[in-house]
């Protein structure tokens, strides 16, 4: 089993409740996650990985729940954050995982369908935290 810390960031924008999201230049729209490091709790985790993918400094104020991703043994923790300044609508992060990457950043609707550019693994996974809120 592999532990995810899975940080989501919630905000509302003209009546509608939006999810951050990026677009990874090699795998499509997904969410910030990342592997849970030995002798780090889920909230920390979830801190890091925000930090780390997109540059943004959160602080996890609400565990959501554990998902069983069913792909390949990764079960998902989830913490709702909040940030210390509201992000822009938009941005690009350079991120050093995998040897370096640009992510685009951007809000998704929590109540539009995902068009194809989202893996069958995040649609299932928005469709968890829609649940769990």
């Amino acid at each position: 089993m592999i532990d995810k810390a899975c940080p989501v960031v919630i905000r509302e924008n003209k009546g509608f409740s939006e999810i951050l999201a990026f677009k990874h230049p090699l795998a499509g729209s997904q969410l910030v996650k990342g592997t849970i490091e030995v002798g780090e709790s889920q909230e920390e985790a979830c801190e890091r990985e925000l930090f780390e993918e997109s540059g943004l400094i959160g602080k996890a104020v609400k565990n959501l729940g554990t998902w069983d991703s069913g792909f390949e043994g990764q079960v998902w923790r989830f913490c709702i954050m909040k940030l210390e300044e509201s992000p822009q609508d938009s941005w690009t992060y350079h991120c050093a995982d995998d040897n370096g990457h640009d992510f685009k950043f951007f809000w998704q609707r929590l109540d539009v369908e995902l068009d194809n550019d989202w893996h069958p693994l995040f649609k299932n996974t928005l469709a968890f935290i829609q649940k769990a809120l």
